[in-house]
């Protein structure tokens, strides 16, 4: 008689919380590993930052000895001994571009216009700037002359003295030019703003040349009334920086491109003069 089993236990169902579990674990030991990584390369990142840093900065490396490196260099700013011939980006230096000859002659009387003229400066009586045609020494109307007047004033003397003695120690031309903003003018004296620009680069020119003796060869006077403006002029404050006559130096690579070419005389061929239209032969009377 065959032997009877018993019921078959039920199916457990609940199964699945095995594996569960077992994932569950491992998802976080997995995460566990992951931030304790990333908390050391953190680390290990701000040291590189660190050293990247001190090497670019001051041309050394934590981890390399001084004397390495002074030998090595390999930095922008720390050329060493055993690169210095090197252009690469990671070698030497490039090196600077050399300064042109033009402004390189201006250089000193910059600097000497900067230092005694440091007053007038800071003040705002005069302005000293380099432009490529030459050194450019701006004096500002309300320090020089009185509004609409040509006459310099006597308080502005001392500073025309030290201009006169800066200008006078150095061989190069010089231009004066009158500039104004663009207001009108008329008066009795001026009738545009192109004579007075005019009568006040005249005005530094006698003074520079008639009072300070300066050769009058080196000099040439150029009014340009309201057409070189150095500041807008809607405002009070840009009109006073337009009014100006600039004492410029010229670098002797621009005075040399304007000298006139002299052509020869048997090449020159004079046009014919038209003949008026007027039938009386006679001259008209001056006027």
């Amino acid at each position: 008689m065959p032997k009877k089993h018993g019921p078959e236990p039920p199916e457990n169902h609940e199964r699945w919380l095995v594996s569960y579990a077992d994932f569950i674990t491992l998802l976080f030991a997995f995460f566990v590993v992951m931030f304790a990584s990333s908390q050391t390369d953190k680390g290990r990142a701000k040291l590189v930052s660190e050293a990247v840093e001190k090497a670019l900065k001051d041309g050394s490396s934590l981890n390399v000895p001084p004397t390495v490196a002074k030998i090595l260099g390999g930095t922008v700013d720390n050329k060493g001994q055993g690169n210095a011939m090197m252009r690469g980006p990671g070698g030497a230096q490039h090196s600077a571009k050399e300064t042109p000859p033009d402004i390189l002659e201006l250089l000193p009387p910059l600097e000497r216009l900067n230092k005694e003229l440091a007053d007038e400066i800071k003040t705002g009586k005069l302005e000293v700037r380099m432009e490529a045609r030459g050194l450019v020494i701006s004096l500002r109307q309300s320090a020089f002359f009185s509004s609409g007047d040509d006459t310099l004033d006597a308080a502005a003397q001392p500073t025309m003295k030290k201009l006169a003695e800066i200008v006078g120690s150095l061989p190069n031309s010089i231009q004066l030019e009158g500039h104004t903003d663009s207001i009108p003018i008329h008066n009795q004296r001026f009738r545009s703003n192109w004579e007075l620009s005019c009568a006040r680069a005249i005005a530094v020119l006698e003074t520079l040349c008639g009072t300070y003796q300066l050769p009058r060869a080196r000099f040439s006077v150029v009014g340009r009334a309201d057409t070189l403006p150095v500041d807008t002029n809607d405002t009070s404050e840009g009109r006073a920086r337009n009014r100006r006559v600039d004492v410029v130096i010229v670098n002797s690579v621009r005075a040399s491109d304007q000298n006139p070419v002299q052509v020869p005389n048997s090449n020159v061929k004079s046009a014919p003069v038209p003949q008026a239209a007027n039938s009386n032969p006679k001259a008209a009377p001056p006027r």
